[in-house]
């Protein structure tokens, strides 16, 4: 355990934003998650849908410094290839 009272509180922080991060990172597992299943059964209503709230997760997330943009781009891009095929 640290000694510094700096160090103490910044092992408080780091904490709570890598709970933060874990949090945000398994909700857009989920919408992407949601972006397949919808291809899959090839609805293309529920796709573009999930594909909006997915890009905008993905966005927000690239703005918090969970995520990198490039990460992010990739991702948004591979999910945008599947719903545009159907």
């Amino acid at each position: 355990m640290a000694n510094i009272k700096s160090q103490k509180k910044r092992i408080l922080t780091n904490e709570k934003a890598r709970q933060r991060n874990n949090s945000v990172k398994s909700e857009l597992k989920t919408l992407i998650r949601n972006v397949d299943t919808a291809v899959t059964a090839a609805d293309k209503d529920a796709a573009q849908a999930a594909l909006q709230a997915a890009t905008r997760k993905l966005d927000k997330a690239v703005s918090k410094g969970v995520i990198h943009k490039n990460n992010a781009a990739n991702r948004k891009s591979a999910i945008s290839k599947k719903v545009n095929a159907l």
